[in-house]
């Protein structure tokens, strides 16, 4: 397994134009390790708790809860469409207040509350702890809870996970090994996106063979407090919380703008029109989405006029607009 490259005292200009471009994951050192955060995550569990709670609002958040048996893997039931933890609603004081009360436990439930707005849960938390390479425009989201194992999946964004509490350890894989990493159901989740069957800690290599060419070229690192790592669009990663009490503040920027229909509901409709028809047919298909989709050969609008408007060029307001309407009516 390879290691994530490390960069140091990373600013906006560098990361923009130097890291950003190779399209691979990259270790932050040290980003936020001035973060007030941080070094009350640093002091104890304790003094992160208060530092929290003092922001804290009465906003529900949503948890998931595990039994002690599933030793803080949260994945799927045996039958591959119930979930082996359930789902309930708290707020991040009380959450906080029972992850302090069972840090002792020797064997606790896992708990997790994942994907928290920020700005809806803690008041102030950006102005004490301001992201220094992205616009202030992206909201930051927050992730905590006790030993854990979250398995690879894909974000359809570009990500940085910022450690503020605890450790966790990434482990990261190119999308090329999709079909190295066993995905699981597509529509029945843990938290929205293909998961691999892949327990990457222990893996079964008589159930999942290919998994060893996929190790083989996953990138690993362990992010202690204030670390940070860059995750690009679509690279799977799985995420080992190490801690009693680890918490994780990310940002989702990029990789797919909400101007335009989501890339993953693209694919799951072309799963659905095309991924049944037979052998030729799918090949047929699939010169015809190298061409216009994937333009690997050649540009498609290379012999159209520019100001041509049109699917192949540049669409105007009310051309998407007729047929985001005209799709919308065709998958009713």
């Amino acid at each position: 397994m390879l290691e994530i490259p490390v960069w140091h005292q990373v600013s906006a200009e560098q990361f923009e134009n130097e890291i950003v471009p190779l399209n691979k994951p990259a270790l932050l050192k040290s980003l936020a390790g001035d973060w007030s955060a941080v070094k009350a995550g640093i002091e104890s569990p304790q003094a992160i708790v208060n530092y929290l709670n003092t922001m804290a609002t009465e906003q529900k958040v949503a948890a998931v809860v595990g039994n002690p048996e599933i030793n803080g893997r949260f994945f799927y039931g045996n039958d591959l469409q119930t979930m082996n933890f359930s789902r309930a609603s708290t707020t991040l004081g009380s959450a906080l207040e029972q992850l302090l009360k069972i840090i002792d436990q020797p064997n606790p439930h896992a708990i997790a509350l994942q994907a928290i707005p920020i700005r809806d849960a803690l008041n102030g938390f950006e102005e004490q702890n301001p992201q220094p390479l992205l616009d202030s425009s992206i909201a930051p989201t927050l992730w905590l809870g006790n030993r854990a194992m979250v398995a690879p999946h894909y974000d359809i964004h570009d990500n940085i996970a910022t450690v503020v509490a605890g450790r966790r350890r990434f482990t990261l894989y190119p999308p090329e090994q999709t079909n190295n990493l066993y995905p699981g159901p597509v529509l029945s989740t843990p938290a929205g996106v293909p998961v691999s069957m892949v327990d990457i800690r222990q893996p079964d290599l008589e159930q999942f063979p290919n998994y060893v060419q996929a190790e083989a070229v996953a990138m690993q690192a362990l992010l202690e407090p204030g670390d940070a790592v860059y995750i690009p669009a679509l690279w799977w990663h799985g995420v080992e919380s190490l801690e009693r009490l680890n918490i994780l503040v990310n940002y989702w920027w990029g990789g797919q703008t909400a101007e335009t229909p989501s890339a993953n509901d693209s694919m799951m409709h072309s799963m659905l029109s095309i991924a049944k028809l037979s052998p030729e047919k799918r090949e047929a298909w699939r010169q015809y989405f190298n061409y216009f989709v994937f333009q690997i050969a050649e540009d498609p609008q290379r012999h159209l006029p520019a100001s041509l408007n049109d699917l192949v060029t540049d669409l105007d307001e009310q051309q998407k607009k007729a047929l985001r309407e005209f799709l919308g009516k065709r998958l009713l």
